[in-house]
């Protein structure tokens, strides 16, 4: 008897377990919808990077936003001819579309050139690097789910100084990224 009244207790709090889940869940993302300006970032302003490039990130729609699910960045190339070693993401998935300029992609074993308009999925577990081809350049990049990208940038952003390569690859590890190979050469 004893036993069954535990099973029923524990039946009754476990549903509530998921109840009060769901609402603190709920409660993290925005209760309406929000704009993000051109030229602006919803959070930590300009987000300056040092280390695998100087670009400039804006957070466009932060994990916060989403609980996690989604981040969405808009990227303004300053460095040309350079870009991201080759590394791994073994939880999200990316997507990145071209705004203005070019740049050189590399994606498993194959490679492409994206200019204006165009855009490139890279799958999760996918080993993948790209480089800033013009002068100028912009890009959208979407990140499912949203991961630690969006403190990997703030993290580049505040460093003192330009990081090493074995610095680097620690950063990258500490957010959920590895570093599999060096950056990729423009073909």
């Amino acid at each position: 008897m004893k036993r069954r009244k535990l099973i029923s207790a524990v039946l009754t709090f476990v549903p509530a377990l998921f109840t009060t889940s769901a609402k603190a869940r709920q409660k993290q993302s925005p209760e309406e919808g929000f704009k993000v300006n051109a030229g602006e970032g919803r959070y930590h302003g300009h987000i300056r990077l040092k280390g695998v490039n100087s670009n400039v990130l804006d957070v466009k729609v932060s994990g916060k936003d989403t609980d996690g699910q989604l981040a969405i960045f808009e990227q303004t190339g300053l460095s040309p001819g350079r870009g991201t070693p080759l590394h791994i993401h073994p939880y999200q998935d990316e997507i990145f579309y071209v705004l203005e300029g070019e740049y050189f992609f590399k994606v498993g074993t194959d490679t492409h050139r994206l200019r204006q308009g165009d855009s490139i999925f890279l799958p999760r577990k996918v080993p993948h690097a790209w480089t800033q081809v013009s002068q100028q350049a912009r890009m959208s990049v979407t990140v499912q789910p949203a991961g630690k990208l969006e403190e990997f940038f703030v993290t580049m952003a505040a460093l003192e100084q330009e990081p090493t390569p074995q610095q680097v690859a620690k950063l990258f590890m500490d957010h959920q990224m590895q570093v599999v190979g060096p950056p990729l050469k423009v073909e």
